[in-house]
């Protein structure tokens, strides 16, 4: 058995933090990082997305594709707290899942 999560373990373990986390982050960072803005709307289409999908694997290649972008490949920015890197790790780590 592989030690790499699927997508659906990060979707149930992982998401229910992220929906509490990114609206916060976008909240107390978004005046100083504008595009943490463009994952937090990112964050939200994947999640309508994965909902919307049920049981089955969503298309999300073209979020994950602008969230890369849009966060430097998940690069924590130098003058933000330990929610704002937390969210970058967990989009990471969803991101790799839904690849695998």
């Amino acid at each position: 058995m592989s030690n790499q999560s699927t997508f659906n373990d990060v979707k149930e373990s992982i998401f229910p933090t992220l929906e509490q986390y990114v609206p916060i982050v976008a909240r107390v960072h978004g005046k100083n990082h504008p595009e943490f803005h463009e994952v937090h709307k990112l964050f939200n289409a994947i999640i309508e997305k994965t909902q919307a999908a049920g049981a089955e694997k969503p298309d999300l290649n073209e979020e994950f594709t602008q969230l890369r972008a849009v966060s430097n490949n998940y690069t924590v920015p130098d003058d933000v707290c330990e929610s704002y890197e937390a969210v970058y790790q967990m989009l990471a780590e969803a991101d790799k899942a839904y690849h695998a």
